[in-house]
């Protein structure tokens, strides 16, 4: 009986849970990187190029059994995976773990797929950076908040602003955990400009030092060196438009079970930001859900029925470090959502952004 698992994406939730089913059967992990990309760290590797090297894992120390393919998936059918390079890869179970797209630099440069691509956009975007004195971050969620705190970790003396239209921050997270969140924001003189946008976009290019002005629609004037955009997810489910698999959402997500499995299909798994659940497009739900799919993929290859299910929080959850020593925090208890210190978010995330967790699962070092 053949026991072939394509797992289309080696993302977080795609490695994880190629890694978790490597003994159980015979692993296909595709992705068109060359290594993976730990983009949680993605924002210190632009301010601090020397520790950027950290945030690669090679894919060929992974697995032990299975095997990693560096291309990238076209067209899916519940039989298998057909790739951009003309191969086709016919697989029992398939795991879509395609993730999604995000402005650089809170992801990679779409297109940029060697270790080296990346490294010279980070070191590029570093250079433009380090010569601009104000700095504006338009968007103010996870993403813009932890850059504008890394950036003031590196360089105390730049003026930081950040430019939202939502009239808080945070809005769903507890109150204290967003007190809190605002006190340390004012000690880094991290300036918040919320429930506006701007009458037009910024005159000059993304990630670029060169010095201009912007109205908000509140009417202020600011002025900068260079800007960041740090909003916009776009799930990747090109390969999925032809209609072979099944029909995307209009959000461009896939509709699955509790089990995980794409509806319509018993051997096809979905998980992280490529699902429809309700829930945060967030690395650590790709990687329970990864837990999931591992779980009932190892039980039908037994010959018994998939049992494990998810179901999202009701109470969401994040680490937010603002540089090494700061941040907010929040994961659920038993008694509720709890509220962490910024001690306790630095151990569990901002003083190394999970090199060591990373470094554990691939059995190596990081790359560079």
């Amino acid at each position: 009986m053949s026991r072939t698992v394509a797992v289309i994406g080696g993302g977080y939730g795609g490695a994880a849970v190629a890694k978790a089913l490597d003994s159980e059967a015979d692993v296909v992990l595709i992705d068109p990187r060359e290594a993976f990309i730990n983009s949680a760290a993605s924002l210190r590797a632009l301010t601090q190029p020397d520790w950027a090297g950290n945030i690669f894992f090679s894919y060929d120390t992974l697995l032990t059994r299975g095997t990693a393919v560096r291309d990238r998936a076209v067209s899916v059918d519940g039989g298998g995976v057909d790739l951009a390079s003309g191969r086709r890869i016919d697989a029992d179970y398939l795991v879509l773990a395609t993730g999604s797209s995000y402005a650089y630099p809170g992801k990679p440069r779409t297109g940029a797929d060697s270790v080296g691509e990346v490294m010279d956009d980070l070191r590029r975007t570093h250079k433009e950076l380090a010569g601009a004195p104000r700095v504006l971050i338009l968007g103010a969620g996870p993403v813009g908040l932890e850059l504008a705190g890394e950036i003031r970790e590196v360089w105390p003396d730049k003026r930081v602003t950040l430019v939202d239209p939502a009239e808080r921050l945070l809005a769903a997270f507890r109150p204290e955990m967003r007190q809190d969140l605002h006190r340390q924001l004012d000690e880094l003189d991290i300036r918040l400009r919320l429930g506006t946008g701007l009458t037009a976009p910024p005159p000059t290019g993304h990630g670029r030092a060169e010095a201009f002005t912007v109205t908000t629609t509140g009417g202020e004037e600011i002025t900068a060196d260079i800007w960041f955009r740090a909003y916009g997810v776009r799930v990747n489910s090109g390969y999925l438009t032809d209609g072979r698999l099944t029909t995307p959402t209009p959000q461009g997500q896939v509709r699955v079970t509790e089990t995980l499995a794409v509806d319509g299909h018993e051997h096809v798994y979905a998980i992280g930001d490529l699902t429809d659940l309700a829930e945060a497009k967030m690395a650590g739900y790709a990687m329970r859900h990864a837990a999931v799919v591992a779980r009932n993929i190892a039980a039908q290859l037994r010959g018994e029925g998939p049992t494990a299910t998810y179901r999202p929080s009701p109470d969401p959850a994040i680490l937010l470090p603002l540089g090494t020593r700061g941040g907010v925090g929040q994961l659920p208890s038993p008694d509720g959502p709890s509220v962490l210190p910024a001690a306790t978010v630095a151990e569990y995330k901002g003083a190394d952004l999970f090199t060591g967790r990373f470094a554990e699962q691939f059995g190596a070092a990081p790359l560079a």
